[in-house]
């Protein structure tokens, strides 16, 4: 495996804590949701997989589309991570939805299996959290 580029985030406090990326693009705290009892007003781990699922899951999505010759470039997925309570133990899980304008549904789902198979989050996650990826 050649590594080609390494993400480096310093996180301090934990759910009510605060994240700065090396090389300082992202810095910003972050906070327990209110619907998990906590203050709100800032930004969740949640959020933030989500937010970084989402532009590699169409990535995925690109690439198997444009080896099938089909143009994807209007796609859209809205990531959904959620934060579970499991007996005694946190899981997350995850639904993306996944929209192909002038694609049929039928179509749009099998594109959408394809990427989630292909998608270094999904790979990463795949047996891990519970995931559906439905044609919208």
């Amino acid at each position: 495996m050649e590594k080609l580029y390494t993400a480096a985030v310093l996180a301090k406090g934990g759910r009510d804590g605060h994240i700065k990326s090396s090389d300082g693009t992202i810095e910003f705290d972050i906070r327990v949701p209110k619907e998990m009892g906590g203050q709100g007003g800032a930004t969740n781990p949640e959020q933030l997989f989500a937010a970084a699922w989402g532009p590699c899951y169409l990535g995925a999505l690109h690439a198997v589309a444009k080896n099938e010759g089909i143009e994807v470039s209007e796609a859209t997925v809205n990531v959904q991570v959620s934060f579970n309570q499991d007996g005694n133990a946190y899981v997350l899980s995850a639904e993306l939805d996944v929209h192909i304008p002038g694609l049929s549904h039928d179509e749009t789902q099998k594109l959408a299996d394809k990427a989630h198979k292909a998608c270094p989050y999904s790979k990463a996650t795949r047996g891990n959290i519970e995931t559906r990826v439905t044609a919208v």
